[in-house]
């Protein structure tokens, strides 16, 4: 008479299909099947996740920007291709332990956020990030178009947008709102490119280095002015506090005085 089976694995399966613990332990394994087969084909397609997203938002920053006046013809003219810098706003040098695929995570800590003071905080942000991402465009070994992220604290709600500036850091190249909420008619004017078509060529600051540039009343009358909206004055005043602020010492002040050091 044969004795009974040693193997626990045959035993188990012997067990009858109404058995509680058959039952749960087929579940059991295989929930653990799946879950391996599922954390391995994480692994493997991690690279390729990464590549891809990494192109998905290189068209879309190159998209973007050919939507500024005047940058689809400068972009041709250099090959097209932008490279993606993480600022430290503090330093105005690339963060050393922050890239643009840890940048979210990075945000989400609220000590990598600086306070700003009511005198200082012309855009009424409240506070501003301590890493920014920026896209570089160059001729060579010299950056010839820096696209600088920036928001401000418009009539309805935030406004967000990217400001061009050429490379001198002085000379604005383009301005693309990539979004608001002001007034439809008034204030929203400023996603129109027949505003916005008015910034290439505005300069930035004066022989000085001393903050000139300034949303006009009416129609520009000097090289740092760009018109005004006409029934918007609120908003028009917010694109000039937003573009003061983040070419500031508080903004990418010190990003800009590096890159005219040739440090990028």
């Amino acid at each position: 008479m044969a004795g009974p089976d040693r193997n626990p694995w045959r035993r188990f399966l012997a067990l009858p299909n109404e058995s509680r613990a058959k039952t749960v332990g087929i579940a059991f394994l295989v929930s653990a099947v799946c879950a391996i087969a599922v954390s391995g084909a994480t692994v493997l397609l991690r690279p390729i996740q990464t590549a891809n997203r990494a192109a998905e938002e290189q068209a879309r920053i190159e998209a973007l920007v050919r939507g500024v006046p005047g940058m689809s013809a400068l972009l041709e003219q250099s090959g097209g291709t932008l490279t993606t810098v993480v600022l430290d706003l503090g330093t105005g040098g690339a963060a050393a332990e922050v890239t643009p695929e840890t940048l979210e995570a990075a945000l989400a800590d609220a000590a990598n956020w600086t306070a700003l003071d009511a005198g200082g905080d012309l855009a009424g942000l409240g506070q501003r990030p301590d890493y920014a991402q920026v896209y570089l465009l160059r001729e060579g070994e010299d950056v010839s178009l820096a696209l600088l992220p920036m928001s401000v604290q418009g009539y309805n709600g935030r406004i967000d947008a990217i400001l061009a500036l050429r490379g001198d850091m002085n000379t604005i190249a383009g301005l693309a709102v990539t979004r608001h909420s002001e007034t439809p008619g008034l204030g929203a004017r400023i996603e129109e490119p027949s505003w916005q078509a008015d910034f290439p060529g505005t300069e930035v600051r004066d022989e000085r280095g001393e903050m000139r540039f300034a949303v006009a009343r009416g129609e520009a009358s000097t090289p740092f002015e760009v018109d005004g909206i006409t029934g918007a004055t609120r908003t028009s005043t917010a694109i000039e506090r937003m573009v003061r602020f983040w070419l500031g010492p508080d903004g990418y002040g010190p990003f800009l005085r590096a890159v005219e050091r040739g440090e990028f």
